[in-house]
Formats: C-alpha cells, sequence, structure tokens
C-alpha cells in the first residue's frame, strides 16, 4: 500500500494497535488484508514498516518489522502565528503550511480577528495536521498551539522575529541569511490595529513588507514559509 497511516501513540512493544479512524480507513477504504505490509509513523520522527496481523471494521492490529528515525523537517524552524482565517480556508491553510515545513502553528488572537480560536476548531486543525503529514510523507507533526495574544507570542520570542504590514519595510533577499529559528506574525483580514503594530515594534519584532499588493491572510502566511524556507 502506497498510503501512510498515523499511530496516535508510539509503540513501545512490537505489536501495534491502530485508533478507530485509522483502523476503519484500513478495513474499509484501503480494503486491507492480514499479511499486508504498510507505512506509518508516530509523529515524534520514527517511519514503520508494519505487517498486518489482524482486521477488524473497527480495529487493525500489526507487527512492527522494520523502524527508522527519518526527517524531513526544514533547516529553519519556523513558528506561523496567524490571526485565523474564516471556514474552509483554515484547514486548507494548515494543510499547506505542514507541506512547506512549519514548525509550529499559533492561531493568532487579534482585535480585528473574525474567526475565533475555540478548542474545537484547535482539535480540526491538529486533525487537519495528521491528514496533511499523511500526505507529504512528513514524520514530525507541525504543532498546534491554543490561541494567543500578540504579547503572548513574542513573550518568549527567538532571536528574530517579524509582523507582516502592508506599511513595514521591504523584504530584503538575505533578511533569513542568520536565522535559525522564526517568528511571523500574520493579522486578520483587516489587519493589525496600529496600537498592536507599535506593540511589536516595542517588543523588537521588524515590520515588513510583502509587496504592494494586499495578500489574504492565507497567502501572506504561505508566501513567507516559501521564503523563509528558500
Amino acid at each position: 500500500m502506497s498510503d501512510r497511516f498515523f499511530l496516535e501513540t508510539p509503540p513501545v512493544e512490537e505489536r501495534v494497535i491502530f485508533d478507530e479512524a485509522e483502523s476503519q480507513h484500513l478495513a474499509k477504504v484501503m480494503r486491507a488484508q492480514i499479511g499486508d505490509l504498510i507505512t506509518a509513523f508516530d509523529g515524534t520522527g520514527w517511519e514503520y514498516q508494519i505487517e498486518l496481523t489482524s482486521v477488524g471494521k473497527k480495529k487493525v492490529e500489526g507487527a512492527i518489522r522494520d523502524k527508522a528515525e527519518v526527517s524531513r523537517e526544514s533547516s529553519r524552524q519556523l513558528t506561523l502565528a496567524v490571526a485565523l482565517p474564516k471556514g474552509d480556508r483554515q484547514r486548507w491553510l494548515v494543510e499547506k503550511a505542514v507541506e512547506l515545513g512549519v514548525t509550529r502553528l499559533i492561531p493568532l488572537i487579534t482585535k480585528r480577528g473574525v474567526a475565533q480560536p475555540v478548542e474545537k476548531a484547535i482539535e480540526r486543525l491538529r486533525r487537519a495536521v495528521i491528514e496533511a503529514s499523511k500526505q507529504c510523507r512528513r514524520n514530525h507533526l507541525m504543532v498546534v498551539e491554543a490561541g494567543q495574544t500578540l504579547g503572548q507570542v513574542l513573550a518568549n520570542r527567538p532571536a528574530y522575529s517579524l509582523l507582516l504590514h502592508p506599511t513595514g519595510e521591504p523584504l530584503a533577499a538575505n533578511t533569513f541569511e542568520a536565522a535559525n529559528e522564526i517568528v511571523a506574525l500574520i493579522g486578520p483580514e483587516g489587519g493589525f490595529s496600529d496600537e498592536e503594530v507599535a506593540q511589536a515594534v516595542e517588543l523588537g519584532c521588524q515590520v515588513i513588507s510583502l509587496g504592494p499588493r494586499i495578500l489574504r491572510v492565507e497567502t501572506a502566511a504561505l508566501a513567507i514559509a516559501a521564503l523563509v524556507q528558500h
């Protein structure tokens, strides 16, 4: 099977049990059979070759035949602190951020935010991380944190942090040259307030612009992610 499957709990023995959602996908969608060899990962960097030993509609078990620690992570750690867009655009943002190697995503609570990072929304995003990781062959899960204010994000910021804003300085070609860990803050559709921009500057954040056009939240987030990886 070419698909990859997620182990909710890193195995401590040679025997593994898939959770109900993965078991149903294996049994009902993939029509898995006893003896099939599949690839699984546990979100901590380990990848497993597993032989299925029991296939039920709600419970699939297997035995580990091989395992390896395989990292497909980026050389730079990027945290995106994003004021979440509405509806399905949230899931799309998470999916592409996972593919682009973003390390951490923090839903940003802002004055003009349109979507609040409630607990149910955070759980949906975390599930989207797993699905995206299965597809793009990433073995470390992108962390989705609980919502934070701008001040909370920058209280423990790394040496390099930036805020995306139309009035900021143009992004220079060598902006990220010496940075190994970066925090990028992206505001809501209505933009950061003047007070929020001033607060970020006071906390040592660099204000930058991605050009003369106004970008959607998810466009700006993924543009900076791609630039950081480049």
